[in-house]
C-alpha cells in the first residue's frame, strides 16, 4: 500500500526540521512534482558525497545525520532521499542490489547496495533512483523513462539486482550501522 512508503521511520526521518527546511527549499524550486524528484535526487547524488569516496569514517546513521554530516553511505544516502520526497507527500521506498566489492571478480566478497524507489503519480508507476554519487566507473542519472542506476548487474559474478521495494532500510543494515564506531568498519556479506 502507499500509505507504507510515506511513513516516517527510525531511518527516514523526515519530520527532523532540518529534512523539513530542504525539502521546502528544494520544492520552492521545483514547477512539478517530478521536478521536484529530480532536484531531490540531484542534491543527494552531488551535494551529499558516498562516505567511501571522500575516505570518511563519519557514521550517518540516519537521513537527518546525513545531511547533518553532509555524508553518508548508500544505506543512509537513500534513506535521505525517502526522507525528503515523504517530507512532500511523495512515496518513496529503498531497493537492493548485492554486487562484489571489486570491480571484476568476487574473491573480495559482496557488498549491499541501496538505492531508492519513488511513485510518480503522474505517471501512476514507481521508477528507481540511484543517488549514490557519481564518480569514475560510477553513473547514475534522473530519468523517468529508464532505470540509470550506478550499476550494471553481472549475474556471471553472483550479483543480484533484487527489484525489491521496501518502505524502510533493512533491519540488519539498522542494527550494522548502529552497531559500527567508523563507517570504514561495515560490512554487509550476507544475502538479502
Amino acid at each position: 500500500m502507499l500509505i507504507d512508503y510515506l511513513h516516517e521511520t527510525e531511518s527516514i526521518d523526515y519530520r527532523n526540521p532540518l529534512i523539513r527546511d530542504k525539502a521546502s527549499e528544494l520544492r520552492k524550486e521545483s514547477s512539478s512534482p517530478i521536478e521536484y524528484i529530480e532536484r531531490a535526487f540531484l542534491f543527494v547524488r552531488d551535494e551529499i558525497p558516498h562516505s567511501w569516496d571522500i575516505e570518511s569514517d563519519v557514521v550517518s546513521r540516519r537521513a537527518s545525520e546525513v545531511l547533518i554530516n553532509g555524508t553518508g553511505i548508500c544505506w543512509t544516502k537513500s534513506c535521505l532521499l525517502a526522507s525528503l520526497l515523504r517530507a512532500n507527500g511523495i512515496p518513496s521506498g529503498i531497493s537492493y542490489q548485492y554486487l562484489t566489492r571489486a570491480d571484476d571478480n568476487a574473491d573480495e566478497g559482496y557488498i549491499i547496495h541501496a538505492l531508492n524507489t519513488a511513485y510518480v503519480e503522474e505517471l501512476d508507476r514507481w521508477i528507481r533512483l540511484d543517488a549514490r554519487g557519481n564518480k569514475e566507473n560510477v553513473h547514475a542519472e534522473f530519468s523517468i523513462d529508464e532505470e540509470m542506476l550506478a550499476f550494471p548487474i553481472r549475474s556471471e559474478l553472483g550479483e543480484i539486482d533484487f527489484r525489491d521495494n521496501n518502505p524502510d532500510l533493512d533491519d540488519r543494515l539498522i542494527r550494522l550501522l548502529r552497531e559500527c564506531t567508523g563507517i570504514q568498519e561495515v560490512s554487509a556479506d550476507f544475502a538479502m
